[in-house]
């Protein structure tokens, strides 16, 4: 009993604790009241003081209850997508930094002692250089679809022709970037959404859907930037509700459309392709700046 007392009024108290201590404190001064009712007698001094004690675990209660963290549906998407992001940046930086140093450390190696072995072994010392600077560029790409540093340097529209270009290299898929209007002055995290949607979406074309043809159009209109993908492959039954039903890249691209305030249309049936359209609304602030690129050129 005095232990689990002992727990209840330990300083400072947890939130836990202060609501059973509240609790416990409103029921005796709730039943010390009705004592005085009955009785009609006089109110002792005992039950004001714990009327008191009852008023001040209440503003406890409130201050703790401040405090407390909370955040509603929307920010929670927020911040899970920043600390997506963050981890993307953390994973890219250890790839090129840490593990792409050290292939590159043993492709020198390599060479070193192709170049020091005998006639019998060059061939299988050139099959091991090969093979590290196949798996250096691998880890490179890698790095650069974690983190793309090239929309800051390039901006969006040359990042996403890169990324096109590279992803879809080796594979039968006919592509096409259209850009209607210069794509200059695109707020950071606006054309970062755009690009991960893109690469969701070309990922999505390269495992499920068998496509052909893929276009991407990029255009700046003048309530925001819109980005429409469409492919002629197998399509498939978008979900009401991505997350819950297993369609992670598709939910991904809600909830970077949400954070941004935008809208995504998804349209899709099985056997007649897909077409995605996004709209990504300007800020208040670039709204006037958009309006101006547009008017220039």
């Amino acid at each position: 009993m005095y232990a689990s007392l002992k727990s209840i009024i330990s300083w400072p108290p947890s939130g836990e604790n202060a609501r059973r201590f509240t609790l416990l404190l409103c029921a005796c001064s709730t039943l010390g009241n009705l004592a005085v009712f009955c009785l009609s007698t006089r109110l002792p001094l005992i039950l004001l003081l714990l009327n008191m004690a009852t008023l001040a675990a209440l503003l406890v209660q409130y201050g703790l209850s401040r405090k407390s963290i909370k955040f509603e549906p929307q920010e929670l998407a927020d911040r899970l997508l920043k600390v997506q992001e963050n981890e993307r940046h953390r994973l890219s930086r250890e790839l090129h930094d840490d593990i792409g140093q050290l292939l590159t450390a043993a492709k020198l190696q390599g060479q070193w002692l192709k170049r020091r072995m005998p006639e019998e072994l060059q061939e299988q010392c050139a099959v091991l250089c090969d093979t590290l600077e196949e798996t250096l560029t691998k880890v490179r790409d890698v790095s650069a679809i974690l983190n793309p540093r090239q929309l800051t340097s390039l901006g969006l529209e040359a990042s996403l022709r890169a990324h096109l270009l590279k992803t879809l290299a080796n594979t039968p898929v006919n592509w096409s970037l259209e850009c209607h209007s210069r794509l200059t002055g695109i707020p950071e995290e606006m054309a970062l959404a755009a690009f991960r949607i893109t690469q969701e979406a070309v990922t999505n074309i390269l495992r499920h859907a068998d496509a052909n043809n893929l276009l991407v159009r990029l255009q700046r209109q003048p309530e925001g930037l819109t980005l429409s993908i469409s492919d002629d492959g197998q399509g498939f039954a978008p979900a009401s509700d991505p997350g819950r039903e297993g369609q992670r890249g598709m939910a991904g691209m809600s909830e970077r459309i949400d954070q941004l305030g935008g809208t995504l249309r998804v349209t899709s049936e099985p056997g007649k392709g897909t077409q995605i359209e996004a709209l990504f609304p300007w800020a208040p602030r670039a709204l006037e700046r958009a309006s101006t690129h547009k008017v220039m050129h």
